[in-house]
This record gives C-alpha cells, structure tokens and sequence, in this order.
C-alpha cells in the first residue's frame, strides 16, 4: 500500500497539472526550488491507510488539491505574505479564517459560486516555510488543519517533506559556509 501511495505522488508531480488558481501557478514559477504535489478524490484516500472513516468524511468535497510547498528567502516577509492574500482575493476569494496551530498559521480563502463552496485555499506559514493547499472542492474549515496534519503525516509524503526541507537546510547551511570563505 506504501508504494502505491508513493507510485501515485509521484505520478501527480510528473502529470505537473495546472494550478487551481492563477496566484498558486505564478508563486511556483516564482520558487522555482519548490516542491509540489497533485492529489485527487482517489489518491487522497491513499494517504488513509488505516482506513479512517473520519479522514473519509473530510475529503469527501474534495475533487482535486495541489500542495506547493516553499522555503521562504529573505525577500518573503510580512508584506510579501500580505501581497499573496490580495492576488488571492483578486481572483474572488474571500478570507475567512485565521488561526495559529503548532507554530504555524493558517489562513483560509474560499471562493464561492451560488452560495457552494467552488475553491479553497489555505495558506499555511511557518518561520521558514510556506504550505499551500490549493482545492477545487470544499472542506469544513475546522478540519483543515487535521488534513495538513494528516498530509504531514503521511509515511511517503511526510518523507518527502522532510527531505525537501532538509535538501534546503543543508543548502542554507552550503551558502553560509561559503559566505564566510569570501
């Protein structure tokens, strides 16, 4: 079951789907060290290996997601962030939640058609990192941060987090060293 997961990560990163949102596109052409991810109605249920009739009923709404994961550079500040939520709300989202979980805020945009839930964005930021979850669909807002979580924690998935966050400390780490040698 662990190599399905994976074969299918990994068939969602080579697929390089488009983007549910414009403002997600244009900030993975701006990273371009970041790292993303594709998931489906199916794929997510694989990350369900217990077989969670909770995690079941979460993403039951969601058609599609794109995790984008970056590492922040010294230009991405608080002002940056702000501008990412404007771009977000110029093409109709609307803010609707903002909460601090673990360190980390999440901020949450939907977009709405007739009154249903059409998109969702949540916006997940640490010191050093910025976590997109980009949904065509819906989620009830009090359990998005149980799907980051349960993202996070995914055996195949939370590895290569790790590893793309660890490939970017030892970088960090190269480029100091090499700062200190001029």
């Amino acid at each position: 079951m662990k190599n399905t997961v994976l074969f299918a990560a990994c068939l969602g990163v080579a697929l390089q789907l488009s983007a549910q949102t414009k403002t997600t596109e244009n900030l993975q052409q701006r990273y371009t060290g970041s790292f993303s991810l594709y998931f489906y109605q199916n794929t997510l249920r694989m990350l369900n290996q217990t077989e969670n009739k909770e995690f079941d009923e979460l993403i039951k709404d969601i058609e599609k997601m794109k995790f984008l994961m970056i590492e922040k550079d010294a230009q991405f500040n608080a002002a940056q962030y702000s501008k990412l939520k404007k771009e977000y709300i110029a093409e109709s989202f609307e803010e609707v939640m903002t909460t601090r979980v673990e360190g980390r805020s999440f901020d949450v945009l939907l977009k709405e058609k007739s009154d249903r839930i059409k998109g969702v964005v949540v916006l997940v930021n640490d010191s050093a990192s910025l976590y997109v979850l980009d949904m065509v669909g819906s989620i009830a807002l009090n359990k998005i941060p149980d799907l980051y979580k349960a993202i996070d924690d995914s055996t195949d998935v939370g590895k290569r987090i790790k590893s793309f966050t660890d490939r970017n400390a030892k970088r960090k780490g190269n480029d100091k060293d090499g700062d200190d040698h001029d």
